[in-house]
């Protein structure tokens, strides 16, 4: 199965397919994002191009077909001579090239031969190009993201954990009726949310529409948050099957986040930094500790912050009304 990657080079996505374990950029897509007149098949047509598409197979290909390549090779340099995709790849066994259908169809090369590609359109955009794929490359690997990510899985499926005490031990004895007992759901994870961040789920959706449609505020979490998240799962579970009651499980968690997040950015700061994008912790390397400590403790409301302006501004002129 492939996966869907894009390149932003020089304001022009770029498509790239993880295929069989290796990336292939979308040649039809660099030909999209340059002016002039540039064409697949005439860069199939030069000799030189041939000749790296197959010493490229030579090394990742042991059934490419080097009596088929001869015969193409042959008529390379004649006005006449053309050589399709298509026909290269069923003629030589070729897998370094591939065309695909759908909704990320067009010709796909290996990332070795699309930077080849890359050259013979410009020097410069193969430079973009390269460039593009190494900050990619940078951000996938990168030690602070992966763990995020870890982090983000143990929080989701610790919820399950939590969502289990609430459907047995809070929904029976709910006085809500029986069509409206699945808000209980909700209520225990703002307990949680609460507990950790300080704000609803609610107030972070109203300060960051633009940011809610796709996303929740647990998703610009620093590390440490998403830790601490996963063991207030825990911890509110248990307390729930030992019924005890919501105002003093609140004061509990909120005792409990507020000590652990205050130990753990004693032994990684960055870990303490709030994810804003894929960005983040390749940027946070090259800030003071001062910076880092700063944005560590800013809000994650704060994510939008003109949104958050005018989020306070409509709620405090609302209380003054009710006022």
């Amino acid at each position: 199965m492939s996966k869907h990657i894009k390149l932003i080079v020089q304001d022009h996505e770029i498509s790239m397919l993880n295929i069989n374990k290796s990336d292939y950029i979308c040649l039809t897509d660099m030909i999209k994002a340059n002016d002039g007149d540039f064409f697949i098949s005439d860069w199939l047509r030069n000799r030189n191009t041939l000749e790296y598409l197959a010493a490229w197979e030579s090394l990742n290909n042991p059934n490419f077909n080097y009596g088929e390549f001869a015969i193409i090779k042959e008529g390379a340099g004649l006005n006449t001579f053309k050589v399709s995709v298509k026909e290269w790849c069923e003629k030589t066994n070729a897998i370094g090239i591939t065309a695909t259908t759908g909704r990320y169809g067009g010709t796909y090369a290996h990332k070795d031969i699309a930077f080849n590609f890359g050259m013979w359109i410009s020097p410069v955009f193969q430079l973009y190009i390269v460039t593009e794929y190494q900050r990619l490359k940078e951000i996938e690997t990168n030690q602070y993201n992966l763990e995020w990510d870890v982090r983000r899985i143990l929080s989701k499926a610790n919820y399950s954990i939590h969502t289990d005490a609430v459907q047995k031990f809070i929904i029976p004895k709910s006085s809500l009726p029986l069509d409206k007992r699945g808000i209980e759901y909700a209520n225990e994870a703002e307990i949680l949310n609460l507990a950790l961040y300080g704000y609803t789920s609610k107030e972070w959706k109203e300060a960051n529409p633009d940011l809610s449609k796709t996303k929740n505020m647990r998703d610009f979490s620093s590390i440490n948050e998403l830790l601490v998240m996963s063991n207030l799962e825990v911890m509110n579970a248990e307390m729930i099957k030992l019924n005890t009651e919501k105002k003093i499980r609140f004061t509990l968690l909120q005792k409990m986040a507020k000590e652990h997040l205050e130990q753990l950015s004693k032994v990684d700061i960055i870990k303490s930094v709030r994810k804003k994008d894929e960005t983040t912790y390749l940027q946070a390397k090259d800030k003071t500790g001062e910076e880092l400590e700063g944005e560590s403790k800013k809000s994650i409301l704060e994510i939008n912050k003109e949104n958050l302006l005018k989020f306070k501004k409509d709620k405090e002129s609302n209380q003054k009304k009710k006022d």
